[in-house]
C-alpha cells in the first residue's frame, strides 16, 4: 500500500504539473503538453514486449509454465500502453497537423506493431493444450519483438516523417527547455512505475487463477 500511496502521489503531481508548471511546447502550443504522457506510454511499451520476448526465451529454456504467463502479461501491458500512446499520438498529431490521422510512417508503423500483437493473442486463444500453446506462443513472441526496433525506430526515419524525432537533434526536433525535461522525466518514471503495479497485479492473479484450477483437476 505504501508503494502504491507513492506511485498515485508521483503520477498526480505529473499530471498538474504538465499543466501547471510546464510552459506549453514550442511550435506546438497546448497541445505539446500531451509529449509528457505520449512518449513514457510508447516506452514502457517497449519495455514491456521486451520482457514478454525475454519471458518467452525463459520459456523455451526451462518448460516452466510460469515464464509463459509472465509472457502473456506483458504483452498484454505492452499493447495496453501501445494503445494509449497511438491514442495520444493522434492527439498530437490533431493538433500538429489538423486531423488525427494521417497514414505518418510513425502512425503506419504503430498500426502495424499492433497488428502484430493482435496476432500473438489470437495464436493463444485458437490452442487448448497449455504446453502447445506456451511453445507456439513463446516462439511467436521472439520473433514478434525483432519488428519493434525496426518498426519503432528504423522505419519512421528510412521514410519523411512529420513525426517530431527526439533523437535526432537536427531534423524535425523542438526545444525542450527545463521545466519540461523535469516534467517529462517524472512522467518516464511514473509511467514505469505504473507499469510495474500493474505487471505485479496482473502476475498475482494469473497465479491465483493457476492454483485455483489446479485444486480443480486434484477434485
Amino acid at each position: 500500500m505504501f508503494w502504491q500511496s507513492i506511485l498515485g502521489i508521483w503520477l498526480t503531481l505529473v499530471i498538474l504539473a504538465s499543466f501547471l508548471y510546464m510552459p506549453a511546447t514550442q511550435g506546438l502550443g497546448e497541445s505539446g503538453r500531451i509529449i509528457i504522457y505520449h512518449v513514457p506510454a510508447a516506452w514502457v511499451a517497449v519495455l514491456a514486449y521486451l520482457m514478454a520476448m525475454v519471458n518467452s526465451l525463459n520459456y523455451l529454456r526451462r518448460k516452466d509454465l510460469r515464464f509463459d504467463r509472465q509472457a502473456q502479461i506483458n504483452a498484454e501491458l505492452g499493447t495496453v500502453f501501445c494503445v494509449l500512446a497511438t491514442i495520444t499520438g493522434a492527439i498530437w498529431s490533431r493538433g500538429a497537423w489538423g486531423w488525427y490521422w494521417n497514414w505518418d510512417p510513425r502512425q503506419t508503423s504503430i498500426a502495424v506493431l499492433l497488428m502484430i500483437y493482435a496476432a500473438y493473442f489470437v495464436l493463444r486463444g485458437t490452442v487448448e493444450d497449455p504446453e502447445r500453446r506456451a511453445n507456439l506462443a513463446a516462439v511467436y513472441a521472439l520473433f514478434a519483438f525483432l519488428t519493434v526496433p525496426f518498426l519503432v525506430f528504423i522505419v519512421p526515419r528510412i521514410y519523411d516523417s512529420l513525426h517530431p524525432d527526439l533523437i535526432n537533434m537536427e531534423k524535425r526536433t523542438f526545444d525542450m527547455d527545463k521545466k519540461m525535461l523535469v516534467v517529462f522525466l517524472a512522467s518516464l518514471a511514473g509511467f514505469t512505475g505504473l507499469y510495474g503495479w500493474l505487471y505485479n497485479i496482473r502476475l498475482r492473479v494469473e497465479n491465483l487463477l493457476h492454483r485455483l484450477e489446479g485444486k480443480k483437476e486434484v477434485i
